[in-house]
């Protein structure tokens, strides 16, 4: 029989506890097997799996993706090989199952069999095999991602066996032994969404010197001793290093920062001794030291004695006379400018690791994760359906399968159709049920994917935090029929609780991501649409800001960079923040926003420390827009002001940040000002503020479009002539025109307050009442200094040889 040998690697999130292996075209070929067959994997034990196709970047690695429980059956770890083949299985008579150790729990719905066989139906296992239970048969207090896990104790027939229809599953209570290898269970790199390149920097640092000291004694140097992992909270740090501590079998030691500290002299450095005396004892193993600035901050910083001889105690222990042996340490911040500098060289932390803000791919690995044992119902909405019938038409077409031309066909069919259930209705009508089946996967993944692009700046704990509060929302819906006098939920009941999108789309609005949480601003449902005019302006605006977050590609491939920033100036009233909420809103991007007077403070130090603080947080939560309002308050040319110099210091601070040797990557700033002549000129450079872009007064057809806008939701007489309106308001601004419209209301309601419609006199009345913003002086000012940045530009061509 035909044998091939492939290097494990981790299965993808959702596929976790399923009992698949995924195989590129080429491999399974040469086995002659397709998708669905049952292939034999022989590592230190055999073990058997389901084959499902693996995605087009897998093919021709030579690679197997399998999760943790068949690595567990087949005794292998991520990076070994293994040998397959096609397995020679038989329909299963009976299957014995029972728990690893003794739980308190109770089966909701009462049959554990059927709820077994329900479980496990078309499923491939061997006599002692490990199977996650992934729903919710079993309640015994237990965190709701980890799976509880069943030994197959006994099978008939021996050997390879598929669970069917006919099987008889028997279920004992009592706990099995001779499955000591499973103790261990916890998170495993399934576990952990988004951080691919993070995760694999960690395991060169610790796996490789854990599991294969001899290739670091051949090369003659001294394995890794420790790795720092620091970033904002909630991006999945402590994961990381459980994760790494179950999959290579290792002992795990925490040290929570605070618990060691004593206030009795050499405590505190005791304590340190005896967890890394007992490490050494049960090597190989892992030191967590979590929240590291706790207990190694700065010597120079604190005034405390015990601080100061507790991080002269690690830095000993580290790193000090005696060997450490297979022992290495983790440590985990979100202040890593508070550690001692003394720990972050190598020999001690070898490697600092950053565990950023997730992007749109990991925000939809995590969310995978969060919802794989979630009861999702899919949304038969057209904004879901198109790009899930498109992904499967793709696949199948791919997979070589004709089907992929119903799936055409039924495209053109409900592409016309509005409503969710004549969609669903469709669907049942038109497709069979395996493609329904592919097509509701399919579904449901357009739904992660379009909560993953609603998610900017979530880190993985908003994730999960968002998954959970779009299931409390459900389970509000089945509260009234749940008797609370009653011991047990009905099964019909339980299976009728089911998390739809309208659930996430509740939630959305109650979580906030905590990277933005200081400086989070809620974004305004403003559209290009709300600003009236300006066509010119917000051409710009799209070009300098929208493409370069939307298309950053187009940019790489052209090899420039995207402008940094944006400086909208004019006279007060003319929709320069406006613009600034449109773009925010239109380009899905984070939104800090800055009044600039809030910046500035009496302490010395505190307001450059803010403007660090603002672009650091929005660095972190990237692509990011940095809107400062009226920044003439805390940009204002340098040497004019005698006095504190506040201002001077946060313009220094401020071109460090826009323009310093720090890149400033996937951030835009958008300055508005109606003073533009006493910003300090070094702003206005390109590198810094590469636009200035001038936000003139509406001219007649601008005037034209506030009006529709403003009066768009008002009752009109007839004889309202907008036309009119716009021409008679010559020097009105677009904040003018508002109040105009406003007036006009209110002049209706003071002559009737059962007014049914605002009339043409109305309007001419708020008109004469209501006078222009803008004077003759006013504009003259502005078309000066619009002059006098187009000669400064022409002067830069020139000197640079093509103007």
């Amino acid at each position: 029989m035909e044998e091939i040998t492939l290097k494990v690697n981790q299965a993808y999130p959702s596929d976790s506890g399923r009992g698949i292996a995924r195989l590129d075209p080429e491999t399974m070929f040469r086995l002659n097997i397709s998708p669905g067959d049952i292939i034999e994997i022989e590592g230190r034990r055999k073990t058997v799996a389901k084959v499902w196709r693996a995605p087009k970047k897998d093919w021709g690695k030579g690679i197997i993706r399998i999760d943790r429980f068949i690595r567990e059956n087949a005794g292998v770890s991520i990076g070994d090989t293994v040998k397959i083949r096609k397995a020679d299985y038989k329909i299963a008579k009976q299957v014995i199952f029972a728990p690893l150790k003794k739980l308190d729990f109770r089966i909701l719905g009462g049959d554990v069999e059927g709820y077994l066989k329900h479980q496990f139906l078309k499923r491939p296992v061997v006599e002692g095999d490990i199977v996650p239970v992934l729903g919710t048969a079993f309640s015994f207090g237990r965190q709701p991602q980890q799976a509880v896990l069943l030994a197959v104790v006994k099978t008939e027939p021996k050997g390879a066996v598929i669970i069917d229809e006919i099987t008889k599953i028997v279920f004992r209570d009592k706990p099995v032994k001779g499955f000591e290898r499973f103790g261990r269970g916890g998170v495993t790199y399934e576990d952990i969404g988004g951080l691919k390149k993070e995760l694999q920097k960690v395991r060169e640092v610790i796996e490789l010197p854990l599991k294969y000291p001899e290739l670091f004694k051949r090369l003659g140097i001294d394995p890794p001793k420790g790795v720092l992992l620091h970033g904002p909270p909630g991006t999945g740090k402590t994961l990381i290093a459980k994760a790494v501590a179950n999959e290579i079998g290792a002992s795990f030691f925490t040290i929570n920062g605070p618990e060691i500290m004593s206030k009795f002299y050499g405590e505190s450095e005791q304590r340190l001794r005896e967890i890394f005396e007992e490490a050494k004892e049960n090597s190989p193993s892992i030191i967590f030291i979590d929240e590291i600035d706790a207990i190694a901050p700065r010597r120079d910083e604190v005034t405390g004695e015990v601080e100061r001889r507790v991080v002269a105690q690690l830095l000993t222990l580290m790193d000090g006379l005696e060997e450490r042996g297979q022992v290495i340490v983790i440590g985990a911040t979100n202040r890593i400018e508070a550690v001692d500098p003394a720990l972050r060289r190598p020999g001690r932390f070898d490697r600092e690791i950053e565990i950023g803000v997730p992007d749109r791919e990991g925000r939809f690995e995590i969310l995978q994760i969060h919802t794989r044992n979630m009861p999702l119902e899919p949304d038969y909405s057209l904004e879901f359906v198109i790009p899930a019938l498109e992904s499967l038409r793709e696949s199948l077409r791919e997979n070589g399968d004709v089907r992929w031309r119903d799936i055409d066909f039924f495209m053109e069919e409900v592409r016309d159709m509005e409503k969710a259930d004549e969609i669903r209705k469709a669907v049942e009508n038109m497709l069979p049920s395996d493609l329904r089946e592919e097509l509701s996967r399919e579904i449901i993944r357009a739904m992660l994917r379009y909560l993953a692009d609603q998610t900017h700046g979530f880190v993985g704990a908003d994730i999960e935090a968002l998954c959970k509060e779009a299931a409390m929302k459900a389970l509000r819906r089945i509260l009234p029929k749940i008797d609370l006098n009653e011991d047990t939920i009905p099964p019909e009941v339980l299976e009728s609780v089911r998390v739809t999108m309208s659930d996430f789309k509740e939630s959305l609005k109650e979580i906030e991501p905590s990277a933005m949480r200081e400086v989070f601003v809620e974004v305004p449902k403003i559209t290009w649409d709300d600003v009236g005019g300006l066509e010119d302006v917000k051409r710009e605006i799209v070009e300098a800001v929208e493409w370069p977050l939307r298309y950053p590609e187009k940019f790489k491939k052209f090899g420039i960079r995207p402008p940094k920033g944006i400086l909208l100036y004019g006279p007060p009233g003319t929709g320069k923040t406006l613009i600034a909420k449109a773009v925010a809103n239109e380009s899905e991007a984070n939104f800090i926003s800055v009044k600039g007077s809030e910046l500035l403070s009496k302490w010395l130090g505190e307001s450059e420390k803010a403007v660090r603080k603002i672009f650091r947080k929005a660095r972190q939560v990237a692509p990011c827009i940095v809107f400062f309002d009226e920044i003439d308050a805390i940009a204002q040319m340098r040497g004019i002001d005698e006095g504190s110099r506040a201002v001077e210091r946060v313009v220094n601070q401020l071109l460090t940040e826009m323009d310093g040797l720090e890149e400033l990557d996937g951030v835009v700033v958008i300055g508005a000002t109606n003073r533009p002549d006493i910003l300090d000129p070094a702003l206005l450079r390109p590198g810094r503020f590469d636009r200035l872009v001038y936000v003139r007064p509406p001219d007649k057809a601008s005037r034209y479009a506030i009006f529709r806008i403003h009066t768009k939701d008002m009752p009109l007489a007839d004889d309202v002539d907008l036309e009119e309106l716009a021409t008679i308001t010559e020097g009105y601004v677009g904040a003018d025109i508002e109040a105009v419209c406003r007036e006009a209301v209110m002049l209706a309601l003071r002559e009737n307050l059962n007014a049914e419609k605002i009339e043409m006199r109305h309007f001419l009345e708020a008109i004469r009442k209501i006078r222009p913003s803008m004077t003759e002086s006013m504009i003259s000012f502005y078309e000066k200094f619009e002059e006098r940045v187009k000669e400064a530009k022409r002067s830069e061509k020139a000197l640079l040889g093509y103007g």
